[in-house]
């Protein structure tokens, strides 16, 4: 109630002086109290080992297979950095969302259990990053940029186009760098570069 009282008071001086509020820039934090993405600015050796193992047990299953697909989803060009702060997160969870459904759909037996603890892993992240996409939408409302938008089209393009074993290729030789890079840079905005 005094707060209340003490924000009222405000308001009428500010009206009577003529006063007007100066804007501040939004801050966009990603440790607000729903998104808690900074716990991920570093994976634990075990948890990098089983994706490791998982990106390494794909990539043995595609010499088998002698794959020659010519898809280039994620092209050395994809680099959040060039992206605005608030940009990251959107890109980072339609990157999650195509590697969880892609890798979801994986019906090799010999995958499953190796598949486990790294799909377990990625729903969690996804999960805490979809806590942080609403607050960022409202805490800057602004349009995205050509660069995010061209990402996002070409995620959705490629998720309806191309082939399953394209899809599972280009998304297994991206596991490690949506861990360590995109992940890291979203989780440390300041050390994204």
């Amino acid at each position: 109630m005094p707060l209340l009282l003490l924000l009222l008071l405000l308001a009428t001086v500010q009206t009577r002086t003529g006063a007007v509020p100066v804007p501040r820039p939004v801050s966009v934090s990603l440790d607000t109290k729903e998104c808690h993405m900074a716990k991920f600015k570093s994976l634990s050796p075990q948890e990098l080992q089983a994706f490791k193992t998982a990106k390494d047990a794909f990539e043995e299953q595609l010499l088998l297979k002698d794959s020659r697909c010519s898809l280039r989803l994620f092209p050395r060009t994809w680099d959040l950095g060039q992206l605005q702060v608030w940009e990251r997160p959107l890109a980072l969870q339609a990157e999650l969302a195509l590697t969880l459904k892609v890798l979801g759909t994986v019906t090799d037996p010999a995958l499953g259990d190796i598949l486990e603890q790294p799909l377990h892993m990625l729903r969690h992240i996804h999960a805490q990053l979809q806590a942080c996409v609403p607050t960022l939408r409202t805490a800057a409302p602004r349009p995205v940029s050509r660069r995010l938008s061209h990402w996002l089209q070409r995620l959705n393009q490629a998720s309806k186009k191309a082939s399953p074993g394209c899809l599972q290729e280009s998304v297994t030789f991206n596991l490690l760098r949506l861990l360590t890079r995109d992940l890291r840079c979203v989780a440390r905005p300041g050390h994204c570069a």
